[in-house]
């Protein structure tokens, strides 16, 4: 079905500012980068922009097949939701480019990148290994959302009441 033919149950497109502040208010997601048995696909916390970039920090251990698959890829998608209820989620499905940026370039994104979420695992705990920095660059965007009861129920719920 599509987003045309669900709208009727409560189902409806994000626009561009919703799906801004969705990202914005958002801090993990998940990343897929092509590889040749499929998708590889991993979460992973970003910092964003707040218009069309995304910043991934990777702590990479002596071989790391993300950093590989993230410098190989031509093109990544990345998916950014949340589910409160079965009647009220959103998700964002980004399509875009990565680059690596260089250390040089780290203090101009720091504001990006200083309150991005982290597990307690990486404060806690002395982790060895190289860092490195992705930038995530969005080509396009879609976003859905359902938030409430679908019409069709609502009305049952509104005749109950009556």
């Amino acid at each position: 079905m599509s987003i045309d033919e669900l709208q009727e149950f409560g189902l409806n497109e994000m626009t561009d500012d919703e799906i801004r502040n969705f990202l914005s208010s958002r801090k993990t997601g998940v990343l897929s980068l092509p590889d040749e048995g499929g998708p590889y696909l991993f979460p992973i916390s970003y910092g964003y922009d707040e218009d069309s970039r995304l910043y991934f920090t990777y702590l990479e251990g002596e071989e790391s097949r993300k950093a590989t698959l993230s410098e190989a890829a031509d093109a990544a998608s990345f998916l950014v939701y949340t589910v409160d209820t079965m009647y009220n989620w959103q998700s964002v499905l980004l399509s875009g480019r990565l680059s690596t940026v260089p250390e040089s370039e780290w203090d101009e994104i720091d504001d990006y990148l200083s309150d991005v979420w982290r597990p307690d695992l990486f404060e806690d705990v002395d982790l060895s290994g190289e860092v490195q920095v992705f930038e995530y660059r969005i080509d396009d965007y879609t976003g859905i959302k359902h938030q409430g009861l679908p019409p069709a129920l609502e009305s049952k719920i509104d005749a109950a009441d009556e």
